[in-house]
């Protein structure tokens, strides 16, 4: 097969440049369907190897670079001084992260690795988002098993996603020994952190979770269909629903009010022992950023 080019690994070529945050019904947008690196609009396939993370090739043009040597060749840091993250929602869009990033002035520099996670499943926040959508969020489920994508982000890249993220989502530590977290290389994580809804996740008709991460207008029109007091305030489709919450905060609150009033949100509770409060210290005490990396996690 002839090797693709730089030019090729454009977002655009790969179909991945989508920004759910700019256009609300594609969340949460195409996953990284493949270990790669993150370089501004380019995303540069991972050869994966038996060893960590910064052993592994980056395929340019005909040479072979290190992840570790390519990072630092670009300015940044290395994976050994950055920060695993589990992607739920949009957040493992390359497109989403590269605009997330570029619109906070940081680097978009981001390794992007599926991995399979067990013990998470993925549900719908109990929210209305302020681009307008029902966003995505884990809870605990301890049968479950998925391949999400982890995001690997440097000091400067985490504190501002925990900006974006707070204080609608919380930052939890997964320990690798309760939520195994394989790499395709094999390797096991010992832990990594994960976003989790501060608004609990929507319960399904069967008082389950019901399930998130799939086609955003037909969630939207089965809420629309189970409620005439969403269908009054957001109707009525998925078109005027995120055109009217995407525009109005107040809107967006009551229909965030009108998920507790029909009886659909549980508690997200089962977090709370792995939540991390040194994150929310640090962005709304301005503390100095937290040194180093979860252990095993480079």
């Amino acid at each position: 097969m002839e090797e693709r080019t730089p030019k090729d690994r454009s977002l655009a070529a790969l179909g991945l440049a989508g920004v759910p945050a700019v256009e609300p019904l594609t969340y949460p947008g195409r996953p990284a369907p493949e270990p790669a690196l993150l370089s501004g609009d380019v995303l540069l396939q991972l050869d994966v190897r038996p060893g960590r993370l910064g052993q592994w090739y980056v395929a340019q043009d005909a040479a072979r670079t290190r992840l570790d040597d390519a990072l630092t060749g670009l300015g940044q840091a290395t994976t050994g001084r950055r920060h695993p993250v589990v992607a739920v929602g949009s957040n493992a869009s390359p497109g989403q992260v590269s605009h997330k990033l570029a619109r906070l002035h940081l680097s978009p520099a981001v390794p992007m690795v599926p991995v399979t996670v067990r013990g998470i499943g993925i549900g719908c926040s109990g929210h209305i988002s302020p681009a307008g959508y029902v966003a995505g969020t884990p809870y605990v489920d301890p049968g479950a098993e998925a391949t999400l994508v982890v995001t690997w982000l440097d000091e400067e890249q985490l504190k501002a996603v925990d900006a974006t993220e707070f204080p609608d989502y919380r930052r939890a530590i997964l320990p690798g020994d309760a939520f195994a977290m394989t790499m395709p290389s094999g390797e096991r994580l010992g832990g990594a952190y994960i976003y989790f809804s501060a608004h609990g996740v929507l319960a399904g008709p069967d008082g389950r979770p019901r399930p998130g991460g799939g086609d955003q207008s037909a969630l939207l029109a089965s809420l629309l269909d189970a409620s005439p007091r969403l269908r009054e305030l957001l109707g009525p489709d998925p078109a005027g629903w995120v055109a009217r919450a995407g525009a109005d905060r107040s809107v967006r609150e009551r229909g965030t009010q009108v998920f507790g009033e029909e009886g659909w949100v549980l508690p997200q509770t089962d977090f709370l022992p792995y939540l991390d409060e040194s994150a929310e210290l640090r962005l709304y005490d301005d503390l100095p950023p937290l040194a180093g990396s979860l252990p095993g996690a480079s």
